[in-house]
């Protein structure tokens, strides 16, 4: 997976995305997504790193299976807020 770090004053937003689907631009039934190297091609992470960033995280942009898993197994994403993109899970995260 890739991990990106966008900060600013207030947010720490992590971007996460499978490495496979950098470059790709998917749609579904109202909208589509281009997933650009420039937002979400970051450093190479595992799983562990992954989740440790997103518990740290005040905002996160999350695509592909592998790292909606991790998304899944922090607890940070409620399943009802998933949207696909053919078999591709995304989702958005915000902390209040």
């Amino acid at each position: 997976m890739y991990v990106k770090i966008h900060r600013s004053a207030k947010h720490f937003m992590v971007a996460v995305c499978d490495r496979e689907l950098i470059g790709q631009h998917l749609k579904n039934d109202t909208c589509g997504i281009t997933v650009n190297a420039s937002f979400y091609k970051g450093e190479e992470a595992d799983e562990e790193e992954v989740m440790d960033l997103l518990y740290g995280a005040t905002t996160a942009n999350i695509i592909g299976k592998k790292a909606m898993d991790c998304a899944l197994k922090c607890g940070i994403v409620d399943p009802s807020a998933i949207i696909y993109f053919g078999d591709v899970p995304h989702v958005l995260y915000f902390t209040l």
